[in-house]
């Protein structure tokens, strides 16, 4: 998924607890489901950054070759602007684009 393009706030908003709970119908059911994917969101999101400052990576340990990369301070500073994962899972949530189950209400009773 393109996080770039996300439209989620890039700062905290208070939320309506009733339209966030509206599938669920409570509140914990709720902050499980977002928690699992933002830290998905997360995983991602460092698995890009991560290869994406590999190719400025230095494997000699000469203390004298270390200097600023200007492209990767840039690469860093925009990750560190990107909305976080929770708030992209919340807006995911709110938009009806989060697929979650719940194995127990799925269950045949006995």
């Amino acid at each position: 998924m393109d996080y770039r393009k996300s439209p989620a706030p890039s700062t905290t908003i208070t939320r309506n607890l009733d339209t966030i709970t509206k599938d669920t119908g409570n509140i914990y059911e709720t902050v499980i489901i977002v928690a699992r994917r933002a830290n998905q969101i997360a995983v991602e999101m460092k698995q890009e950054l991560n290869k994406k400052l590999e190719e400025f990576a230095s494997y000699s340990d000469n203390l004298e070759e270390v200097f600023e990369n200007r492209e990767q301070i840039e690469i860093s500073k925009f990750y560190e602007k990107l909305p976080k994962p929770t708030l992209i899972a919340l807006q995911e949530l709110e938009d009806s684009r989060i697929f979650y189950r719940n194995p127990e209400s799925t269950a045949k009773p006995k």
